[in-house]
């Protein structure tokens, strides 16, 4: 059987941790800060954990990634 591809959009985005969960960045900081709150840019800093029904759609277009339950 050949080889399943990983999505490259998805591998630039989003990283699996050792629990299997999907890290992701904030989104809404590239760009156009002045017009956005203070309290929007300190609660976009960092990254971010992925719901259960969001990690499961990105899960799929990572086949090899670890931990993919």
């Amino acid at each position: 059987m050949p080889k399943m591809k990983t999505k490259s959009s998805v591998k630039k985005r989003f990283k699996v941790t050792a629990n299997g969960k999907i890290k992701v960045a904030a989104a809404g900081k590239q760009h156009g800060m002045i017009k956005r709150s203070n309290k929007f840019l300190r609660n976009a800093r960092g990254t971010m954990v992925l719901c259960a029904a969001d990690a499961r759609v990105i899960k799929k277009m990572m086949p090899y990634a670890a931990k993919a339950k």
